[in-house]
């Protein structure tokens, strides 16, 4: 089992005739994910490396029953392709496009949370299920086993990049993973640690789950208060990024649109204290990582 991703995963690629979605369904397709229909308005009959293109992702979803889509269009034009996702019935959105204009993310979220659709992102390299053989956007890129191996643990992260490393920290650890997800990096994004923390609870076949988190947002808090209330009962391994940036001058600007620190709220040490006195397996260093699972943790095979 796993959360979001699975084998009745159904699977179109908005902006799929771009060239970053073009190779990223080509790798997916290599993987064994069931991309069944792209989209790019005016290129109807055209195809994508035996993927039909459609004119509109309505098409595709009465053509191919699809259910979940990747967006890889332009920032200007997230908006309107979330909105037609919402219109056509789609329960899952994966945004990889970053930077959104704040005030379309905020509109289509809203959309989406009153639809009742997941949205992922925006600015996510995706997410994957290895048992299943499933993955969608850039994320372990041509060489998925690298990092990603059939599991047991749930792996949510806010860095891109770092999705793959703390999955590779699971596989070196002697375990794999059930789902991995990037939630994304814009400041606005559509699905929290929490959310995904409560998914991750109801799975069966998740044992534990590794986060990575970087300075600014609630995000972390709010799992915190999620564990002391009892709402996530399973072993959590938190890694938070930035500790650096406490000690920088006010008003530095960092890198990643997330990384906002207003009154304290979002400082690295703050969520890190947070989640120890919740119970968490709070890391140092993210090395300790691979020495913390294997003395907390029982192998399952």
């Amino acid at each position: 089992m796993s959360i979001l991703l699975d084998g009745n995963s159904r699977i179109a690629i908005q902006g799929i005739t771009g060239r970053e979605a073009a190779m990223v369904t080509k790798h997916s397709l290599d993987y064994g994910t069931k991309i069944l229909a792209g989209v790019t308005p005016g290129k109807e009959g055209q195809d994508v490396h035996g993927i039909p293109v459609y004119n509109t992702l309505k098409k595709a979803v009465q053509v191919h029953s699809v259910n979940t889509t990747v967006v890889y269009v332009p920032p200007a034009f997230v908006y309107d392709a979330v909105l037609e996702a919402i219109a056509a019935g789609i329960r899952l959105v994966i945004i990889a496009t970053e930077n959104v204009p704040q005030l379309d993310a905020l509109r289509f979220l809203a959309r989406a949370k009153q639809a009742g659709v997941q949205v992922i992102g925006p600015n996510s390299v995706g997410m994957i299920t290895p048992k299943d053989r499933m993955k969608v956007g850039a994320i372990g890129g041509d060489k998925v086993e690298r990092c990603f191996v059939p599991g047991r643990i749930g792996v949510i992260s806010r860095s891109g990049g770092m999705t793959a490393e703390s999955s590779w920290m699971v596989k070196r650890a002697g375990f794999g993973v059930s789902t991995s997800i990037s939630i994304g990096g814009d400041a606005l994004i559509g699905t929290s640690i929490k959310d995904l923390l409560l998914l991750f609870q109801a799975d069966p076949e998740t044992d534990a789950v590794v986060t990575f988190s970087e300075p600014g947002t609630h995000f972390e808090e709010e799992a915190a208060e999620l564990l002391s209330s009892g709402g996530f009962t399973k072993p959590l391994f938190s890694f938070i990024a930035g500790r650096f940036t406490e000690s920088m001058p006010e008003g530095t600007v960092f890198g990643h649109a997330g990384a906002m620190i207003s009154g304290g709220a979002g400082k690295p040490s703050q969520k890190m204290e947070k989640l120890r006195q919740a119970g968490a397996h709070v890391l140092e260093q993210f090395d300790d990582l691979t020495f913390l699972m294997r003395n907390i943790l029982t192998p399952t095979d």
